[in-house]
């Protein structure tokens, strides 16, 4: 690709930053560089690589086509979510404190609360769509303020640019987990945000069939850092998966705006329906965060979340599904259904889940790219 990837359109992006044709081949497709050294021509003398577990060009040409699509510095691919998120966090130091959306992952909850404070971090839980909160948790050893938006299941969402203006202020990281829009939808750092988070197991790769974490740095500065504890911890992503999450990335443009559209067809349907008691979805006018992510993003994503009453009657949909498949993890081309109270956030207290509003009746669901009447007509029967 000649130019500059900044002057180009998102889908072409997404299909050819970092990925120029193989020198040696030609081939359009990224090389799976399955190796875990490389030869030296001399002592002293390389082609740039040595050992694998710092520098791979797979690897390499996934973290440069995020980063081209995120805005950022450079990318930096992980084995996980998790990992990257374990990457993030050493930016702080013993002592120093956190500001975190209350609702965020489980897995997120479950690493700072039951790993991070024993190595003398700290964390305080807020409601970060309302910036008073956010402020009034600020403490003088405030270094990061950590963000999901939409957060996950209670699509919770914060207004990024006045919360990288407030953290900003006070001498903090912003740093934005964008799992749930992907770049395609929102870029948190043109808004403000210093790093953002993917799990690049969902929405990015696609297609339910490897498992990776990223983060796209803004400064020099993060992106050496990040480079230096991946090498350090060696929790880097294997070459295949970066090969499948590129892969996947290609097409993300029109999976995501299949994702939504089907989105729209299913919330169409539950507002009329007498089983549903509450439906969580920014792209409702009525939710608290419609205005702000109809201003910071282009659309409202694929994930959604609705209350039928109780553990006997979510039990029941869940049952009954045909099309849906009961499974964590989301952001696949099929679609999935869980009960969140007791899967993806069962590591979370109930007295926290419970003054989240996270309540035992709530379903998530990860709307596929599927015929949108196969995926209503499901819905419609398992809810009866």
């Amino acid at each position: 690709m000649k130019g500059d990837p900044k002057d180009l359109g998102f889908a072409t992006r997404a299909i050819h930053a970092g990925q120029p044709p193989d020198p040696t081949t030609g081939s359009v497709t990224v090389p799976i560089y399955q190796t875990s050294t490389y030869v030296q021509e001399g002592l002293g003398n390389n082609k740039g690589f040595e050992y694998a577990r710092v520098h791979n060009p797979t690897r390499m040409a996934l973290e440069a086509n995020v980063a081209a699509l995120e805005g950022g510095y450079d990318g930096h691919a992980f084995a996980s979510g998790m990992a990257a998120i374990s990457t993030l966090m050493t930016l702080l130091e013993t002592g120093q404190h956190t500001v975190v959306s209350r609702n965020v992952y489980g897995g997120t909850f479950r690493f700072f609360t039951q790993v991070l404070e024993r190595y003398g971090l700290t964390f305080s839980w807020v409601d970060s769509t309302d910036l008073d909160q956010v402020r009034a948790a600020l403490r003088p050893e405030t270094r990061m303020v950590y963000v999901e938006t939409p957060t996950n299941p209670m699509m919770e969402v914060t207004d990024i640019a006045a919360a990288a203006e407030l953290a900003h202020d006070h001498g903090c990281v912003l740093a934005v987990d964008n799992t749930f829009l992907t770049p395609y939808f929102q870029r948190p750092l043109d808004l403000g945000a210093d790093v953002v988070v993917h799990s690049a197991t969902k929405y990015l790769n696609g297609h339910s069939d490897g498992v990776g974490g990223l983060l796209v740095s803004s400064t020099e500065e993060q992106g050496e850092w990040f480079d230096f504890v991946s090498k350090s911890q060696g929790n880097i992503l294997a070459p295949f998966e970066c090969f499948l999450v590129m892969r996947g990335i290609k097409t993300l443009e029109v999976r995501m705006e299949r994702h939504e559209a089907n989105t729209r067809r299913i919330v169409d349907m539950l507002l009329g329906h007498p089983g549903v008691h509450r439906i969580l979805y920014p792209g409702l006018p009525d939710h608290p965060g419609h205005a702000v992510q109809s201003r910071q993003a282009t659309g409202f994503g694929g994930t959604l979340t609705f209350d039928v009453g109780g553990v006997a009657e979510v039990r029941r949909v869940l049952d009954r599904v045909q099309v849906f498949s009961l499974a964590e993890s989301l952001g696949g081309v099929e679609s999935l259904i869980s009960h969140p109270a007791s899967m993806t956030h069962a590591s979370v207290p109930p007295a926290q889940r419970a003054a989240i509003g996270l309540g035992d009746g709530l379903v998530r669901i990860s709307v596929g790219i599927e015929d949108a009447d196969d995926l209503v007509a499901d819905l419609e029967q398992a809810l009866g």
